[in-house]
């Protein structure tokens, strides 16, 4: 109990030395929870469009078959349904028809894309939310394309896509095969892809090999593969900004090692008093201590906070540009909040700690000289 009340008089007297000088801490204060705000916005925003993309591909087909022709992506015919069937291990095959499409009006990519079943017959579309406000289309609007020829093509808005799946249908527009094929100039019995489900996903690699053996100019994709690119395409995109940030990260040490460092003539003379009195080495570094500790946690518990408001109630306005990629149709979705403790206890021991440790070894310079000459300077 003792020892108790001992630590409860050493920071309360630590927590008045703060407030007497508030104007450097409160400086100290703002820059240290910027920088923390920053990188724990990018760690936040990259874990939880990471889950957002890992949710989404879930339902996605469990391998692709596409056809290469000079190390390019060509329509594939759909006789290759029949003979990919006929492996064991693959429950069912069929053909897609999708691809892209220039609004030269708008200035954006839409993604054309004939579903499994479409009951809007033809001359209908389903239109993503992003290509509802780019192309000002509501339900019983007609919205003009251009065919591959170059004649004009029309299609009537039958539906738009709910804002809750803006996600994956932000830019895309659904319509029938028959208008598909006659917009793109696809014929009959070719598709853009294969897609394949297999009964056991543990075989994928090898159901991959025996198609590739059956059809050399094939080139399968397994699910995991399209993750891990995602992957691979965020992390780059979060390196990025993570790289941009090193340099404020950088500064913010040299501010806070030099301010942490260089004690003041009034905090020397405070030191000697306390030594004058009564106080020894180690009371002194343990008030040091909590006095870096105080300003350390404040500052990352704020950054945090303020991250994480940033990030999944402010929709990440600062890096979401950047982390989504540039584009006319950016969709619009709230992030589901996702945190890697891993990397906010990397981001603890990057910023904590050090600003801590680096507060004790000034004082225990003072604390160690006698008292008279500390006061005198």
């Amino acid at each position: 109990m003792a020892n108790i009340e001992k630590q409860r008089a050493i920071i309360d007297f630590t927590l008045a030395a703060l407030l007497r000088r508030k104007g450097k801490n409160a400086a100290l204060l703002a820059v240290y929870t910027l920088v923390v705000t920053a990188l724990a916005s990018v760690m936040f925003f990259t874990k939880s469009i990471r889950s957002e993309a890992a949710a989404v591909l879930a339902d996605a087909p469990e391998l692709v078959v596409q056809r290469m022709v000079a190390g390019r992506h060509e329509m594939i015919p759909l006789s290759y349904v029949e003979k990919i069937s006929s492996i064991r291990g693959i429950r069912s095959v069929r053909g897609r028809l999708w691809g892209y499409y220039y609004d030269q009006v708008f200035g954006s990519n839409y993604t054309m894309l004939v579903p499994q079943e479409f009951a809007l017959g033809d001359g209908n579309a389903a239109v993503g939310a992003g290509v509802a406000r780019v192309a000002l289309a509501e339900v019983g609007n007609i919205m003009p394309f251009r065919t591959y020829q170059g004649e004009l093509f029309t299609l009537t808005v039958a539906q738009v896509l709910p804002d809750n799946t803006e996600l994956v249908s932000s830019d895309l527009v659904l319509l029938s095969a028959a208008d598909f094929r006659t917009m793109f100039g696809v014929p009959d019995g070719m598709a853009t892809d294969l897609v394949a489900e297999v009964v056991n996903p543990a075989e994928i690699p090898t159901i991959a090999a025996k198609i590739v053996k059956m059809f050399p100019d094939t080139r399968p994709i397994a699910r995991d593969e399209i993750l891990r690119t995602y992957e691979a395409v965020f992390s780059w995109r979060s390196g990025i900004l993570l790289t941009i940030l090193s340099g404020a990260l950088m500064a913010f040490f040299i501010f806070a090692w030099d301010k942490a460092t260089g004690l003041s003539a009034e905090e020397r003379k405070e030191i000697g008093i306390l030594k004058a009195i009564g106080w020894d080495v180690g009371d002194v570094l343990m008030m040091k201590l909590w006095e870096g500790a105080a300003l350390s946690l404040t500052a990352f518990l704020t950054g945090v906070i303020l991250a994480w408001l940033h990030v999944f109630a402010g929709g990440a306005a600062l890096f979401a540009p950047v982390m989504k990629g540039w584009s006319v149709l950016y969709p619009s979705f709230r992030l589901t909040p996702a945190i890697d403790f891993m990397q906010l206890a990397i981001l603890f021991f990057l910023t904590v700690i050090p600003y801590t440790v680096a507060t004790i070894v000034p004082c225990w310079r003072a604390a160690t000289a006698a008292p008279d000459s500390v006061m005198r300077g």
